[in-house]
């Protein structure tokens, strides 16, 4: 279908799995997510730090996650960290389906030496972000750092999720691993199955 984010493609086959593609003109992104997964991943983004984070956000949060994308590089890592982004969030969603029976709510911190990162997160339909990840250089590897907050904020919109991420620390690459692993088993809590719960999570009887 087309939509402002470009043409997007979505297949759901029941089992809180999704399939999602997303192309432009700067872009080609694909992600195949499986909520309920053991953690197996095969992700390729062109941008090896980036594949890194992804890697460990749905290890640590037990999602078997495929990315493929291939973005213009040769122009810089934005559009590329951004449309990954995008089309991750928009996988959750769609995996998610109306989101009845969950837990809604997670949260987790995570150390990883000298840095802590914290993640809370409501799946609910709520999409906002407030990143806090104080890093001090300006790359990682092939990502610029200031993407990181770029595409938690990007994830956040397209998933329907509110999503609060802090974290302290010395090292960058510590400090980045340590919020994606945070991240991760936070939204393992949040998709879980509440087996206690019938509808949706919320008083409203509505999510979103």
């Amino acid at each position: 279908m087309s939509t402002p984010l470009g043409s997007v493609d979505v297949a759901v086959d029941g089992a809180r799995q999704a399939t999602v593609s997303r192309r432009t003109r700067e872009t080609q992104v694909s992600v195949s997510l499986r909520l309920d997964g053991d953690g197996t991943t095969s992700v390729a983004t062109g941008i090896g730090f980036l594949d890194h984070l992804l890697g460990s956000l749905a290890h640590h949060g037990l999602f078997d996650l495929e990315v493929r994308a291939a973005g213009d590089l040769h122009v810089d890592e934005h559009h590329t960290v951004e449309d990954v982004a995008l089309v991750l969030g928009s996988a959750f969603a769609a995996a998610l389906g109306d989101r009845t029976g969950i837990w809604r709510f997670g949260d987790a911190a995570v150390p990883m030496d000298e840095s802590l990162a914290t993640a809370v997160i409501d799946v609910g339909g709520r999409p906002y972000a407030v990143i806090d990840l104080p890093f001090r250089a300006e790359r990682c590897g092939g990502l610029p750092l200031q993407l990181v907050d770029h595409a938690l904020e990007a994830f956040a919109r397209t998933a329907g999720a509110t999503l609060h991420l802090r974290g302290s620390g010395r090292n960058d690459h510590h400090l980045a691993e340590a919020a994606f692993k945070a991240l991760g088993r936070a939204l393992r809590v949040a998709c879980e199955p509440d087996a206690r719960r019938s509808g949706v999570a919320s008083t409203k009887g509505a999510l979103g």
